[in-house]
């Protein structure tokens, strides 16, 4: 892989050196996921790990009153499995494509392999942990669920073609409110702020005063249609 300039903010890829980025991505296997298809099962005690190179992930775990939170979603670059390589823990979230995309795997021994030859990608790694542990405790204290924050992107998606206008950044909807997202789902609009929130946190969409720029409408297209994890393919 020549270049990572669509690596997602704050990945671990954007994080290293192309000297150690190299030497990560040498000791891999490339492997694809279909879209909607499931790449790490909460609980599992498997402990490979994958780096993203292409396409986008969600991050979720269902809580004990059958609700899905949704952690976050995942680009270009980003670390997955990372925990259970490290811990020898079960997975502590599940992680299903939105869309179709390949990732350089790795197993947990191969992994841990690579962060005693390589401190700097050890240090590049505990960043992104330290980063997605926090989103983690803010989603779960916050309880985005995941079916709100899918009608969230159904809603925007559906707006951009409809009456969206396009520009150099993306695609801008005018004359919206958050308000008008929660009538038109039917939730509370503290509720949208927070699926709107992890959106604006990967930079898919922007929020203004009744303005809407989406800035990342594939991914955002794409995370509309993801299932729900009570849903599975073969």
């Amino acid at each position: 892989m020549g270049g990572y300039d669509d690596t997602a903010d704050g990945a671990l890829l954007a994080c290293l050196a192309e000297a150690d980025r190299d030497y990560l991505t040498s000791r891999s296997t490339l492997r694809r996921f279909r879209a909607n298809q499931v790449v790490l099962m909460e609980g599992d005690p498997s402990d490979h790990v994958h780096v993203l190179v292409t396409g986008w992930v969600r991050v979720s775990s269902i809580l004990e009153d059958g609700r899905e939170v949704l952690f976050g979603l995942r680009g270009p670059g980003e670390v997955l499995g990372d925990l259970a390589a490290v811990t020898g823990r079960p997975r502590s979230a599940s992680v299903r494509a939105i869309e179709p995309c390949s990732v350089f795997q790795f197993t947990g021994a191969e992994f841990i392999d690579v962060l005693h030859a390589r401190p700097a990608i050890a240090v590049a790694t505990i960043k992104t942990v330290a980063a997605r542990l926090r989103d983690a405790e803010s989603a779960r204290v916050d309880s985005a669920a995941f079916d709100v924050s899918r009608r969230v992107a159904v809603v925007l998606v559906r707006l951009a073609d409809e009456r969206g206008r396009t520009v150099p950044e993306g695609v801008v909807v005018d004359a919206l409110s958050q308000e008008d997202i929660a009538a038109q789902i039917g939730a509370a609009r503290r509720t949208v702020a927070r699926a709107l929130r992890v959106l604006r946190d990967r930079e898919i969409v922007e929020t203004g005063r009744r303005r809407f720029l989406i800035r990342e409408l594939r991914v955002l297209r794409a995370f509309a249609r993801s299932e729900s994890n009570g849903t599975q393919h073969p």
